[in-house]
């Protein structure tokens, strides 16, 4: 089973409310939505809030995943996370424009899915 299958097969309706942490353990912010590839259900993207003051949603790529018992750990670094771009959400879904930024920032490889939008929302 491949990496992407094992996470495809995790219920990330557990994840929600789960500390993000970065490779190093510095955490990044508590999870609160998870948003998936529309064509394979697999989860790219989790949103976390930032910030005491005027918090606003940020999104961090799930690749490489590690779902412990009382955090997730991400593949990227708290830094990456606050530098990256804020997205304006209208709806449940990504647009193809602010995923390809995203996968931009994270230095991660972006093919375009087959769709008009690009990450929807997973149901919770």
């Amino acid at each position: 089973m491949s990496d992407d299958e094992q996470v495809a097969e995790w219920n990330v309706a557990e994840w929600h409310g789960k500390t993000l942490v970065d490779p190093d353990g510095e955490k990044i912010g508590k999870l609160e939505d998870v948003y998936v590839d529309v064509e394979t259900d697999v989860p790219q993207f989790a949103t976390v809030k930032e910030g005491f003051i005027g918090r606003h949603l940020t999104f961090v790529p799930l690749g490489e995943i590690k779902v412990g018992p009382d955090n997730l750990q991400v593949a990227v670094y708290k830094s990456q996370v606050e530098a990256a771009p804020n997205i304006e959400l209208q709806g449940e879904e990504l647009s193809q424009a602010d995923e390809s930024a995203l996968y931009h920032h994270f230095e991660l490889n972006y093919t375009p899915p087959n769709t008009e939008s690009g990450r929807r929302l997973a149901r919770r």
